[in-house]
C-alpha cells in the first residue's frame, strides 16, 4: 500500500517558518496520488522528499481560513 503514495508539488506559495534542521514550513499546492492539486501547509525536508504532517485545504476552505485570519488582531 505505501509504495502507491505519490505526491507532487505543483505550485510553491511561500516559507513560513525555517528550523534550524532546515526543514521548513510551506504553503504550497499539491497533487496527492495524482488528484487535483489542493492548497497544503506541512513541514518538509530540505530536499522535499520527505514530509511532516500537515494540513490539506480547498479553495473554499483557504478563502476562509483567509477571512477568519483577516478578522484576528494579530
Amino acid at each position: 500500500m505505501a509504495d502507491d503514495f505519490s505526491f507532487e508539488i505543483t505550485e510553491r506559495f511561500g516559507v513560513l517558518a525555517t528550523a534550524k534542521s532546515g526543514w521548513t514550513i510551506e504553503l504550497n499546492k499539491v497533487s496527492w496520488g495524482g488528484r487535483p492539486a489542493k492548497f497544503d501547509i506541512r513541514s518538509w525536508s530540505p530536499d522535499h522528499e520527505k514530509m511532516g504532517k500537515g494540513i490539506t485545504l480547498t479553495e473554499e476552505e483557504l478563502a476562509a481560513l483567509k477571512k477568519t485570519l483577516e478578522g484576528m488582531s494579530l
